[in-house]
């Protein structure tokens, strides 16, 4: 298998990579291509690249130039493609859409083509997608793969794009394609503005930690490992043209969350601290339309493909601001912007 994974260097496809080449019988090569805009770091998998040299390639391009990506479709002889690659933080959406709709509509509108011209090679193109394209429940009710998408934010909106796009290609053409739609990660290597890695650190440095609103959100959340490993099995064993929701069984109110996260770090007895970090929790104005619900049905998934989530929140959390604590010079210079200077000197980029 020689394997494309776009946005690889980002949060959920570098934990893919890093999990396909250590923890599976997978004996292929990875292609990753990232264009590595502010989330996209290869630093994530350094370790990887050194000691996989002969089956991990790391090339940065835009998934948007055509001409270039058939070149590294041709050149590896791609046969699968895993697509991570999206801009995905709905505030940023909010702010500038333009660069969701180029990213993750024309993006994939481009792997498409790429893929349709060379149906005689290609063997599976997996399209990853978001529970957020379903819009929002109320108090009751789950998003299955049946469910009307109602999408909210441009985020939301150019990832339904890009999935009627890919199911298209399936019933148009006879690309041979497979959907999932996930709900919230978390994990190490998740850039700190997201929720979970943004509170991890402002706790652990004493710092605000704003919530949306009421914090009375709710979630459903999905440690980035079993996400991992749900794609695999997907890839290995899920039926062509399928679409399979992949959810964490783990609802709670961003409040409550984050209120465990400081309960975790105040017990830690090397990082004990005046007050109980709960008194850092501030409430801020809520962002446009804020979906109030997100829970998944994965019940396909484990009746299909026997798959079902290992990972308790709790112990996810653990090991997710233990990661954190072990980490802070990758931290630091995330934060800091300085590891756009060490991509430059590591790739002459």
């Amino acid at each position: 298998m020689n394997l494309l994974v776009t946005g690889g260097s980002g949060f959920i496809g570098s934990n893919f990579i890093r999990y396909l080449l250590t923890e599976t019988d997978f004996n292929g090569r990875i292609i990753n291509v990232d264009c590595l805009t502010y989330a996209g770091n290869p630093e994530n998998l350094s370790d990887i690249e050194a000691h996989f040299s002969d089956r991990y390639v790391f090339v940065k391009e835009d998934i948007c130039h055509q001409e270039e990506m058939a070149k590294i479709f041709d050149y590896y002889s791609i046969d699968v493609i895993c697509h991570f690659a999206a801009e995905s933080h709905v505030d940023r959406s909010i702010a500038a859409p333009d660069a969701f709709v180029q990213t993750n509509i024309f993006g994939t509108y481009t792997l498409l083509e790429l893929a349709r011209k060379r149906m005689h090679h290609i063997k599976r193109f997996h399209h990853i997608s978001t529970d957020e394209v379903y819009g929002s429940l109320g108090k009751s009710g789950y998003f299955s793969e049946t469910s009307p998408y109602q999408p909210t934010s441009p985020y939301s909106a150019s990832k339904a794009a890009s999935d009627h796009l890919v199911r298209a290609y399936f019933h148009t053409y006879g690309l041979p394609v497979t959907l999932s739609n996930c709900s919230n990660n978390y994990g190490p290597y998740q850039f700190p503005e997201k929720l979970i890695p943004l509170m991890i650190l402002n706790a652990l440095a004493g710092k605000p930690l704003p919530v949306y609103g009421d914090g009375r959100n709710i979630r459903d959340w999905l440690y980035v490992r079993d996400h991992s490993a749900a794609l695999w099995t997907i890839l290995e064993n899920g039926e062509i043209g399928e679409t399979y929701n992949i959810g964490g069984n783990c609802e709670l109110e961003n409040i409550r969350l984050v209120e465990q996260i400081c309960e975790i770090i105040d017990n830690l007895e090397t990082l004990q601290f005046n007050t109980p970090r709960k008194d850092l929790i501030t409430f801020v104005t809520d962002r446009p339309g804020h979906d109030r619900r997100y829970a998944i049905d994965a019940s396909k998934i484990k009746a299909d493909l026997k798959w079902a989530p290992k990972t308790p929140i709790e112990q996810g959390l653990r090991e997710t601001i233990g990661w954190y604590i072990n980490n802070q010079e990758w931290v630091n210079r995330v934060i800091s912007g300085e590891y756009r200077s060490w991509i430059e000197q590591h790739y002459n980029f």
